[in-house]
């Protein structure tokens, strides 16, 4: 298990929604400044983009044990 996905497993949903926000925020401050050729931070918004999608599989996760503890 990667480290980083580690300090958002320890989040409850309302924060991981939250974290999400803002990591999404970030990206696009981050992009509309590229776009403006202020910023040359290329690797930050790769790593941006990696975190969401760990916050996304994190709750995808959650949603689907959630749904299978249901069912039996």
């Amino acid at each position: 298990m990667p480290k980083e996905a580690d300090k958002f497993r320890n989040t409850t949903d309302i924060e991981l929604k939250q974290q999400e926000r803002e990591l999404a925020d970030q990206l696009f401050r981050l992009k509309f400044q590229l776009s403006m050729g202020q910023s040359e931070s290329l690797k930050k918004i790769r790593e941006l983009r990696k975190d969401i999608a760990r916050v996304k599989t994190i709750a995808r996760q959650r949603e689907l044990s959630a749904a299978s503890g249901e069912k039996k």
